[in-house]
């Protein structure tokens, strides 16, 4: 009987202990290995974006220098037609040159809600740069299967006092690679505004990325945009004076 009793206790030790070792991530948790596999100090990289709208497709070239520390960022265009249009953001200020007109403009306001070179991506979602998790607060509601991988299910909600391109997040979250397979992403109204999914995640540098992913606007019909990314290199050194006005009119 003592025996058995020793037993017993070391059991009842044992599996009061079990659900610290077997607990689920929060959401916070879980957002903040998103934010390590998707925030980079300073990275620069080559990308497509195809518009498609209603029945015509249009196809532009792009490249992109960050720097995460400064939240400095440009993206020049190659394609015919826009080449050596550039968009420059410095801190939360977004400005663009147009190179057949020699004009800058500084974008604000209700502009940056507006579809980035008519695309399905707002100059909002083009330039935000703070991590995830310094704008919202978690939520996991559940797990689901998409695409045959397990996903976290996750809502956010911006924190107070955050200026954010929408409200309210809805994402489905890969539970290996911590990477986004689908967000739905709405107005403060809880009105969806758009979806976006990923296509395709490759491993770069020891990190997830989605490297294609299409974005649909949800007040618009027969609209999409597909961004993928063909070249991505992280930790590079930056040019001295490509992230300022001046290099811009260049």
């Amino acid at each position: 009987m003592k025996r058995l009793l020793v037993v017993l206790t070391a059991a009842l030790v044992l599996l009061a202990g079990l659900p610290a070792l077997a607990a689920e991530l929060t959401g916070a948790e879980i957002m903040e290995k998103v934010d390590d596999n998707a925030y980079f100090s300073t990275s620069h990289m080559r990308a497509t974006m195809t518009i498609r709208s209603r029945n015509r497709e249009m196809v532009k070239e792009m490249e992109a220098w960050g720097d995460a520390e400064s939240k400095a960022g440009l993206m020049t265009f190659h394609n015919p037609g826009d080449r050596g249009t550039k968009y420059l953001k410095l801190g939360d200020e977004l400005w663009m040159f147009f190179p057949n007109a020699d004009d800058l403009v500084k974008i604000s306001g209700h502009m940056l809600r507006q579809g980035m070179m008519g695309s399905d991506f707002s100059y909002s979602d083009a330039i935000e740069s703070e991590k995830m998790t310094e704008l919202y607060d978690f939520t996991v509601v559940g797990k689901e299967k998409l695409d045959g991988r397990t996903a976290y299910v996750i809502e956010a909600n911006a924190l107070p006092g955050t200026e954010v391109s929408y409200a309210k997040r809805k994402s489905w979250i890969d539970t290996e690679r911590f990477v986004a397979l689908k967000e739905e992403l709405y107005a403060a109204s809880g009105k969806l505004m758009k979806v976006m999914t990923t296509k395709k995640i490759q491993e770069i540098d020891g990190r997830y990325i989605a490297t294609e992913v299409v974005m649909e606007d949800q007040l618009k019909r027969n609209s999409s945009t597909t961004l993928t990314i063909t070249e991505l290199t992280v930790g590079v050194d930056i040019p001295a004076g490509l992230l300022s006005l001046r290099s811009l009119m260049r």
